[in-house]
């Protein structure tokens, strides 16, 4: 029994119960900070934050004619709206998060890959930088290939 209202369930951040518009600006959200490298300060904001979001939506609404005057956000409203429910923050943490993984799991395959071209590179390329080859690196370690579900594999048996 919780003390307090509501559930204690961890939201799917693919099966939201915010409204698409939502949904997206909050994807949108969690794709620039991980882009911008800032998923850890992010997190830790949204973390110290997430019980006074709703404060930080009748925040926004203070602010909107100052933010409107100066800027044209389209989606200024639907990031407000989202505040509101208190699911959002913990929705927009758990995308953060995903995307976060998948930008780490790019970088230690560029990392593994760089490991193995420069093993065939002289002492003076390796340990000093000179005359380094232009590397190029494919495509499957960029975007490796989706893995197939158990379940395919088993119908095939």
């Amino acid at each position: 029994m919780s003390l307090f209202k509501g559930h204690a369930d961890i939201p799917d951040p693919d099966k939201t119960s915010l409204p698409a518009e939502e949904d997206a600006v909050l994807d949108k959200l969690a794709k620039k900070a991980v882009e911008r490298g800032m998923s850890v300060p992010a997190i830790l904001f949204l973390e110290s934050v997430k019980p006074l979001n709703f404060i930080a939506s009748q925040v926004m609404i203070f602010f909107e004619p100052v933010v409107q005057s100066v800027f044209n956000f389209q989606d200024y409203n639907t990031l407000r709206s989202a505040l509101e429910k208190r699911e959002s923050v913990e929705i927009l943490l758990l995308k953060i998060e995903k995307y976060d993984a998948v930008v780490l799991g790019r970088e230690k395959r560029i990392k593994k890959y760089m490991k193995q071209v420069k093993k065939d590179w002289t002492w003076y390329q390796r340990y000093l930088g000179l005359f380094c080859p232009k590397v190029k690196i494919p495509d499957e370690v960029l975007n490796p290939p989706k893995e197939k579900p158990d379940s395919e594999e088993g119908a095939k048996k």
